[in-house]
């Protein structure tokens, strides 16, 4: 006989991951209505009144703003003390090491990347896994297509989100690769050309170039996803399909690319990678970023385990996904590639040299 306090307990979990996904709607409310730069704004700690000032709440809505801030401050979002006074009118917010990523004036911003992970479209694409699994009907379709009834690329044109997205990229490109150049700058030794297959508007190869002024990149993308790219030295823009083609390089660089596709499709890519590479010796290699699901964590690291696993979900959308270490290598041998090694980074992805 399950007891009172077990099945409680148990109800109290199932509601508490039932309801994850107002975590995410409550992230994407403090970015929309740019409640850390309020804060900022004023000096790094603000009163309610503060916050309702600063983003122009509207005065019927100030109590349901309390409730919003008392949740952000819950999920670790947010800092919350109380003022001299010690009334619940006088609590002081404060930002944290996460909010502080929100800040708009910031170089490495996320918040153009929260606003890509936390869209509607794919909430309602993954409320739809069911059917996709277990419909004939929807076999040869992506989750996002059994969702909304067209592709990703087909929707993103129709809603004109295509900046959105580039800018999202671009925001966590310029946080990876501070974090690359300044703890693994050694990938890039004695590299003089390289490739950013998939680069989009080049943020990637822009960071490389400044860091390494020695090395010429090159942006491969499809025609539209390099349209409006911005003029940057020392980086060429070309419109391709790594599909049939790469530009010769020392090293080709695949930054969150694969995890788009399948196994069968990343083993197509991937001798394209191979024979673009011009060096033979240890410098020519394929540099892959990306999620290992389980390299370099513990059994007790149950944040980086939950954020790979569901990225790798996330991605059924596109009919893609991430891969463990075993699945890794396999595809790399499948490719003709001999040899790989895995540098685990601080957060949840890694870098993968071929």
């Amino acid at each position: 006989m399950v007891s009172t306090e077990v099945l409680l307990q148990a109800q109290l979990e199932l509601y508490h991951h039932a309801m994850a996904y107002v975590k995410s709607a409550v992230l994407r409310a403090a970015v929309d209505l740019r409640i850390p730069d309020a804060i900022h704004r004023c000096g790094g700690a603000a009163t309610l009144s503060d916050i309702a000032t600063e983003i122009s709440v509207q005065p019927t809505k100030v109590s349901h703003l309390r409730r919003l801030m008392c949740a952000l401050t819950i999920l670790g979002i947010f800092l919350a003390g109380q003022g001299h006074n010690g009334e619940a009118t006088d609590v002081h917010y404060k930002l944290t090491s996460v909010s502080r990523l929100l800040l708009e004036g910031s170089s490495c911003t996320q918040s153009p990347i929260v606003c890509v992970l936390v869209d509607p479209l794919s909430l309602t694409a993954l409320c739809s896994i069911g059917e996709w699994f277990t419909d004939e009907r929807a076999s040869a379709l992506t989750l996002f297509e059994v969702a909304h009834g067209c592709t990703r690329e087909e929707m993103t044109v129709k809603k004109g989100t295509r900046g959105m997205f580039n800018v999202g990229m671009i925001s966590d490109s310029r946080l990876l690769m501070e974090t690359v150049i300044k703890d693994h700058r050694n990938i890039f030794e004695g590299v003089s050309t390289l490739v950013d297959a998939g680069g989009a508007h080049g943020a990637t190869a822009e960071a490389i170039a400044k860091a390494f002024p020695h090395i010429k990149c090159t942006v491969l993308d499809l025609p539209h996803a390099i349209v409006g790219a911005p003029a940057i030295g020392n980086v060429e823009f070309v419109a391709g399909d790594l599909f049939e083609y790469v530009p010769p390089a020392d090293v080709v660089l695949l930054k969150w690319v694969l995890c788009l596709w399948q196994d069968e499709d990343a083993v197509k890519v991937l001798p394209r990678c191979k024979e673009a590479i011009t060096s033979r010796d240890a410098r020519g290699k394929v540099i892959i970023v990306d999620v290992v699901i389980d390299f370099g964590m513990s059994q007790d690291d149950v944040l980086l385990r939950e954020t790979r696993v569901l990225f790798d979900v996330q991605m059924m959308r596109v009919d893609g996904g991430e891969r463990d270490e075993q699945q890794w290598r396999k595809i790399f041998l499948e490719a003709g590639f001999r040899d790989y090694k895995i540098t685990p980074m601080l957060g949840f992805r890694s870098i993968v040299e071929v």
